[in-house]
C-alpha cells in the first residue's frame, strides 16, 4: 500500500506534469485575458465576492490593479512553466492563479471548468517540480529516481479521480436513483440549451432532436453516474486507469456535444497526465531530436566529394 502512494519515480515525471500543466495555464490565462479586463464595464452591483476575494468585501478591484494582477499571472505561470526561480515563482503563481480564477468567479455565475487546474498548481507548487526540465536544473546532475516525486504525482492523480467522485455523490445526494432514469439530465439539457438559445449564445446542434427520445438520456445518466462513481478504480492499477481516463474524456465530448459546455482542462487530456508515466512523450520528442541533430552532424562532417 505505500509503495502504491509513494512510488519511486524519475524526476522527468514530475517535472513533465508541470510542463503540461503550465502549458496549459499559460496558453488559458492569454485566451481568456480580453475576457478578464472586460470586467472594467460590468456594474459594481454584480460582484459578488466569494472565497479568497472576500477579502474586498463587496468593493472590487480598481481596473488597473487587476490588470496588473492578471499580467503579473500570466508572468508567473511563464516562470512556473520554464521552473525558474522555482521555490519562490511557483507558490506566487498558485496564489496569483488562485486570486485570479475566484476573482473571475466574482462576477456572476460560479464556474468550476479550472478548479481543477487550481488545485494541481497548488500541489506542484510545493513540491521538487523542477528538478529536471527546467531552468533550475539546467546545470545539475540528473537526479536519482526517488518517492519525493511519486507522491506528488499519486496526490494529483487522488485529487483529479475526487473531482470526479463528489461529483457523482452529489447527483445521488441531489436526485436519488431517480437520476438514473435519465430524466433530471434530459431537463437540464433542455434548460441549458433554452437559455442559450434565449440569449443568444452558441448551443449543441443536436440537443433538440435528441430530447425527443427518453432512452438515449437514461443510457447517458448511467453510463455518467459510472464514470464519477467509478473513478477510484483508476487508482488502483494502469489499464483500469486507461479506461477510466478515455470514458471520462469521452464522458466531457457529450457535454460538449449535448450542451455546448467545454471543461477544456480533461478535454486536452491533461487533467488524467499524474495517472500515467506521463514523461514517456517527451523523452520521445527528445530522442527523436537527438537522432536528428546527430544525422545533421554527420552530413555536415563528410568531406565534400571531389571531382576527378
Amino acid at each position: 500500500m505505500m509503495a502504491r502512494w509513494f512510488p519511486v519515480v524519475p524526476a522527468r515525471r514530475l517535472a513533465a506534469l508541470r510542463l503540461y500543466v503550465g502549458t496549459f495555464a499559460v496558453v488559458y490565462l492569454l485566451g481568456q485575458f480580453p475576457f478578464w479586463v472586460s470586467f472594467a464595464h460590468f456594474h459594481r452591483k454584480d460582484f459578488r465576492p466569494y472565497g479568497l476575494v472576500k477579502l474586498l468585501r463587496d468593493t472590487p478591484l480598481p481596473d488597473a490593479v487587476q490588470a496588473a494582477i492578471l499580467v503579473a499571472t500570466i508572468g508567473l505561470a511563464l516562470g512556473f512553466l520554464v521552473g525558474a526561480c522555482y521555490r519562490v515563482v511557483a507558490p506566487l503563481f498558485a496564489v496569483a492563479l488562485l486570486w485570479t480564477i475566484t476573482y473571475r468567479n466574482s462576477w456572476g455565475m460560479l464556474f468550476h471548468t479550472e478548479n481543477l487546474l487550481v488545485l494541481h498548481v497548488l500541489v506542484l507548487s510545493i513540491v521538487p517540480a523542477a528538478e529536471a526540465w527546467s531552468w533550475d536544473a539546467r546545470r545539475g546532475r540528473p537526479a536519482p529516481d526517488s518517492e519525493r516525486y511519486g507522491w506528488p504525482l499519486r496526490l494529483c492523480a487522488a485529487i483529479t479521480v475526487l473531482t470526479y467522485l463528489v461529483a457523482g455523490v452529489a447527483k445521488l445526494r441531489l436526485g436519488g436513483l431517480d437520476w438514473t432514469s435519465g430524466e433530471a439530465l434530459r431537463d437540464q439539457v433542455a434548460i441549458d440549451n433554452l437559455r442559450k438559445h434565449l440569449m443568444g449564445s452558441p448551443m449543441s446542434p443536436i440537443a433538440t432532436p435528441l430530447l425527443s427520445h427518453a432512452g438515449i438520456f437514461e443510457g447517458l445518466a448511467l453510463m455518467s453516474l459510472a464514470v464519477e462513481l467509478g473513478a477510484p478504480l483508476a487508482l488502483l492499477h494502469r489499464r483500469l486507469a486507461l479506461v477510466w481516463s478515455v470514458a471520462a474524456w469521452g464522458f466531457h465530448v457529450g457535454v460538449v456535444a449535448l450542451m455546448a459546455i467545454v471543461f477544456p482542462y480533461p478535454l486536452v487530456f491533461i487533467a488524467y497526465a499524474p495517472l500515467y508515466r506521463c514523461e514517456r512523450p517527451i523523452d520521445w520528442l527528445l530522442a527523436r531530436w537527438r537522432r536528428r541533430r546527430q544525422r545533421v552532424e554527420v552530413v555536415d562532417r563528410e568531406p565534400p566529394a571531389t571531382s576527378a
